[in-house]
């Protein structure tokens, strides 16, 4: 098995619906995500998948939430648009475009800061 992964970053604001401190004021963050994939065989060429279409799917992925109001976004309606369920949101995502028989998104990684960071992995 094989774990590849690339970062990338967005910028949007957002608030924490129900939360009793500051960021439940509009507030906004750079965030930084990893987003990595686990391969279970190399192809012809001895590659995993291409960085290439990972960081491209990737890219795709987090224009829909690049420079937005996430509380405004339909997946964020009903859940908060926490680190948590960002990292999940783009899990989700990620995965319908990538899934196929030898590769699988294995986890996302948010960083609203340098030293605040949420990881979704399945099971």
């Amino acid at each position: 098995m094989y774990e590849l992964s690339v970062t990338s970053r967005f910028a949007a604001a957002h608030q924490l619906r129900n939360y009793k401190g500051r960021c439940e004021n509009l507030h906004g963050h750079n965030w930084k995500i990893e987003a990595a994939v686990a391969v279970t065989e190399l192809d012809e060429i001895g590659l995993g998948i291409d960085f290439t279409e990972l960081k491209a799917a990737l890219h795709e992925v987090l224009e829909a939430l690049d420079h937005k109001m996430l509380n405004e976004l339909s997946m964020f309606q009903k859940d908060n648009p926490s680190s948590e369920n960002i990292a999940r949101w783009i899990f989700e995502s990620l995965s319908k475009r990538l899934n196929n028989d030898r590769v699988t998104v294995s986890r996302v990684t948010t960083w609203e800061s340098d030293e605040a960071r949420a990881t979704y992995q399945p099971g």
